[in-house]
């Protein structure tokens, strides 16, 4: 059982014709020495593995002050991005709108346009009909004219008189 510093305090030796027992003393010291030597490798043991700790929460230090800058940098990066596709999203909605407000106006346009033709075309058909009626009136009236039963009546009259001119 190593030596607390209460036990080599209160040590009292015990005195012999010249003093204190010499083999005593040299025995306690040499307890002393070993209990000291083994103090100081703990120690040396203890030093080195708390250098070794040291060094390891450094390095696990530098991680963590990595690891927070990279995710920092990620979300700044993820909010950029998110910011960005909201723009791009906002343009792509704005050149929608004005691409549907263009073909809705060129569509509107073209209806107009056609609806202008095919009233130009049903007054066309409407004039083409009233002359096309006036054409068949006019020759219905020719063939129920008299002028038309002379010439029936004597076909061969016509033929000869047409020939010796």
């Amino acid at each position: 059982m190593p030596l607390t510093p209460l036990d080599i305090h209160n040590k009292e030796f015990t005195r012999g014709f010249r003093g204190y027992d010499e083999d005593e003393v040299n025995e306690f010291l040499d307890q002393i020495i070993k209990d000291y030597e083994a103090v100081l490798r703990e120690k040396k043991d203890l030093f080195e593995k708390m250098q070794d700790l040291e060094t390891k929460l450094e390095h696990f230090n530098n991680i963590e002050q990595t690891l927070n800058k990279s995710i920092l940098i990620a979300q700044e990066s993820a909010e950029e991005v998110r910011r960005n596709a909201q723009k791009e999203a906002q343009l792509i909605v704005k050149e929608a709108e004005k691409n549907a407000d263009r073909i809705i106006n060129d569509a509107l346009s073209k209806s107009r346009k056609i609806m202008i033709e095919n009233e130009e075309l049903k007054k066309q058909a409407s004039v083409y009909r009233i002359r096309f009626k006036m054409l068949v009136e006019a020759q219905l009236e020719m063939l129920q004219s008299d002028d038309w039963d002379e010439i029936s009546a004597n076909p061969e009259e016509d033929f000869q008189s047409n020939n010796h001119e």
